[in-house]
């Protein structure tokens, strides 16, 4: 399924490139000293934290060493392991550089800072996961945060993905969770992928949209088996997780697997930082947002577009005093989200009457994408109900008041345009909560 991919002549226009080999079934970690002495890999360097060093980092190393292959390794002691400045410079100064390659044996956060150490050392780099839990094993982009702002940094797009099903189907059950959630959100992303392409004109490319639809199908579809632990549903999970993060190096753009969904998630990280209020697993969270951004889907499908009132609401906006409401409830990453304004510009009435004309001519098929990308909340509601993933703020221990302000407040949060954008741009987003 995952074999090398080259397309020259997309309808899209770009050419198409995932060369990662991708490794799975039972017994799969079985296969590293192979997969590294085909890469003439003499010496490597394993990343993990305690967790995952137990769970796979030490099989891994005897295997490596048992073949020859020099090994050394920094294991993170930390209960909680956040991808930030701190241990991002703990792996840099510890790695040594005279190893071949960097094998990182995690999920998430150890993928991650992993796929770092890679990229500034110019080594290739090696994934064991450990757990269907996020869609970052195939990226070439890492999740961080970086002075109190989540980002997405340039890294490294690993050579070789390994998934031992053996180890997979063993991971904690919100792991799992967190996975599917994450997949759940590619209803949005492409639902709004769509929709800016009809608005700005931005890229699009249906054949990698239908890629990660199909990933997505056959993940619901098995959904039923994932707190079992069926291999089935866990490969499921992980082989649209792997996808969803090839998607986006095959189009260039994170389009393919991210949308407002994340946003709302990249928000409430960012308050944990600021204000220690609780925060869950990245895929959980996306989940929420996805029912979340559902809900205001259905919603937007019941607006008729108001010129008047749009251009008398995008005239009225006062910048700076939003600025200093964003700055309260995000907290200190909110100076690069203001400063993003700067280049971007979306507030400007000239580009938002611009973008108004293109919504108003375009409402229609805006509404067709709606109704084809996206399931209605009561369908997602009983998915959600059937898995155990959250329905309310409540659930992963949030306020239900800060949810109108989270949802202002990401379409700050990248230059992309996304749902509250949308809603910003019809003047009705102080009417949805």
């Amino acid at each position: 399924m995952f074999e090398a991919v080259k397309r020259t002549e997309c309808a899209c226009g770009k050419e198409h490139i995932f060369d990662s080999e991708v490794v799975m079934g039972e017994g799969a970690l079985a296969r590293l000293p192979e997969l590294l002495k085909k890469r003439n890999i003499k010496s490597a360097f394993i990343i993990a934290d305690k967790n995952t060093y137990a769970v796979a980092g030490e099989r891994a190393e005897s295997l490596i060493a048992e073949h020859g292959i020099e090994v050394k390794k920094y294991v993170f002691d930390k209960d909680e392991l956040e991808p930030n400045e701190e241990n991002v410079g703990l792996a840099v100064m510890y790695f040594d550089p005279t190893c071949d390659a960097v094998i990182g044996v995690g999920s998430g956060v150890i993928n991650d800072i992993s796929k770092i150490v890679a990229n500034v050392s110019d080594k290739p780099y090696i994934i064991v996961g450990t757990a269907p839990s996020m869609d970052g094993y195939a990226s070439s982009s890492s999740s961080m945060t970086r002075e109190g702002l989540k980002i997405s940094l340039n890294s490294k797009c690993p050579e070789v993905i390994i998934g031992d099903t053996e180890i997979l189907c063993k991971a904690p059950l919100k792991m799992m969770r967190s996975g599917l959630g994450d997949m759940l959100a590619k209803y949005i992303s492409i639902c709004e992928w769509r929709i800016s392409g009809l608005i700005n004109e931005e890229y699009y490319c249906e054949e990698i949209a239908g890629l990660v639809r199909a990933s997505l199908k056959k993940c619901v579809d098995n959904a039923d088996g994932l707190l079992k632990r069926d291999k089935t549903a866990v490969e499921a999970v992980f082989e649209g997780l792997i996808l969803s993060g090839a998607a986006m190096n095959l189009a260039g753009v994170s389009r393919p697997a991210s949308g407002v969904e994340h946003y709302l998630s990249h928000v409430w990280d960012m308050r944990a930082i600021s204000f220690s209020t609780p925060f869950d697993f990245h895929g959980i969270q996306c989940a929420l947002g996805t029912l979340i951004s559902l809900g205001i889907y259905e919603k937007i499908k019941s607006v008729i577009p108001d010129r008047e009132k749009a251009l008398r609401y995008a005239e009225s906006f006062d910048f700076s005093e939003w600025s200093e409401r964003l700055r309260g409830f995000v907290g200190k990453g909110a100076e690069t989200m203001i400063a993003l304004e700067a280049k971007e510009g979306k507030y400007d009435v000239i580009k938002h009457r611009a973008r108004l004309e293109r919504i108003i001519e375009k409402w229609d098929d805006i509404l067709q994408i709606i109704d084809e990308e996206l399931p209605t909340l009561d369908e997602a509601l009983m998915l959600f109900d059937k898995v155990g993933l959250p329905k309310t703020m409540e659930d992963i221990g949030l306020e239900e008041s800060i949810l109108p302000m989270t949802f202002k407040a990401s379409k700050d949060m990248r230059d992309k345009y996304v749902l509250p954008r949308l809603c910003w741009d019809l003047g009705i987003i102080d009417e949805l909560f």
